[in-house]
């Protein structure tokens, strides 16, 4: 949804009449985008993508249907696609969906300002059963939770991936969307490597940036502190245990180290010395990465980014640090 935010600005300033579009319970589909939502004016104009664009002309001639309206109120559409139509669409296979027609001018404007610039924010909206209004209100990573709705926007901010997910209760639907900030991949040291692990953080749609000194590493892991993420390559003994120390006394969610059994035992050693106690060093993941058995830099720096991608959304892959095997 973030690359709705300017559009979405400019219809309000134009004072469209508009909706925006987002599945609140769906069942099939296979992978989809967990971001995936559509902007659609009551004249037929579409932007943004949500299952391949197989719903369009509904959401467009539901977006009329409402834009004609006195109330110009929101409505949740049932919508399914068969086998067919998934496979013309090219989507894995059907499914079947209830997507919420929101009217633009209810959504609050600090959601597309904070969406835009990259903050990590989540959405609750309420819509209460037997009326046609949804009410939103914005949550921002750290608030103090109000009530369910706020704590699972909390929760879902904390696996720093996109989600939503609805709510029952006895006043209705609570539709909880949430887009934390994109990973940002500190990358400790040089080299081909490095390179090739901001090309894969790239096509995830994560941002990265490579460090040369544990000072530059320090400044940087504090910047983006919400969501810093730090792959040290470096075997330098001052580069790599003040990086290390630095990234779990910021609680940093993602702290990995390349190298050997020893190299790790070394730096262990080095942040006990420094004061590291067993509940943090157990956070470092070193040796980096999955066990996928990787060997050219191309399938290591896969295996790193998937490790990440699992402990950021709290899922037990199982990485090198939990084998003790040969490292291959």
């Amino acid at each position: 949804m973030r690359e709705l935010a300017e559009m979405a600005r400019q219809w309000v300033a134009e004072g469209r009449v508009a909706f925006l579009a987002r599945p609140v319970t769906e069942q099939g589909f296979g992978p989809r985008d967990p971001a995936g939502a559509v902007l659609v004016d009551a004249r037929g104009e579409c932007a943004g993508a949500l299952y391949r664009g197989v719903f369009d002309a509904e959401l467009v001639a539901e977006a009329a249907a409402l834009g004609t309206g006195t109330g110009g109120g929101a409505r949740v559409c049932e919508v399914s696609v068969g086998a067919g139509e998934a496979t013309g669409a090219k989507l894995t296979c059907g499914g079947q969906a209830e997507v919420l027609l929101q009217p633009l001018s209810a959504v609050p404007a600090e959601w597309w300002e904070l969406l835009g610039s990259g903050a990590g924010v989540a959405l609750v909206t309420r819509l209460n059963e037997g009326a046609d209004a949804a009410v939103s209100e914005v949550v921002r990573a750290g608030d103090v939770p109000a009530d369910d709705a706020g704590r699972r926007a909390g929760e879902l901010l904390e696996t720093r991936r996109p989600g939503r997910d609805a709510l029952y209760g006895g006043s209705g639907l609570v539709l909880v969307e949430a887009y934390p900030s994109a990973p940002y991949v500190v990358i400790g040291g040089s080299g081909e490597l490095a390179e090739v692990i901001g090309a894969q953080a790239a096509l995830l749609g994560w941002e990265s940036v490579t460090v040369e000194s544990a000072g530059e590493a320090e400044k940087v892991l504090g910047q983006h502190r919400d969501a810093a993420c730090l792959v040290l390559l470096s075997h330098e003994p001052d580069f790599d245990v003040p990086s290390l120390r630095t990234a779990l006394a910021l609680g940093i969610p993602y702290v990995g180290a390349l190298g050997s059994r020893r190299t790790t035992a070394r730096r262990r050693e080095g942040l006990v010395a420094a004061g590291v106690g067993e509940a943090e060093l157990a956070r470092v993941h070193g040796p980096i990465g999955l066990d996928l058995g990787a060997k050219t830099p191309a399938e290591t720096a896969l295996a790193i980014c998937a490790e990440i991608l699992g402990v950021l959304g709290g899922r037990d892959a199982r990485g090198l640090r939990d084998s003790d095997g040969p490292l291959r």
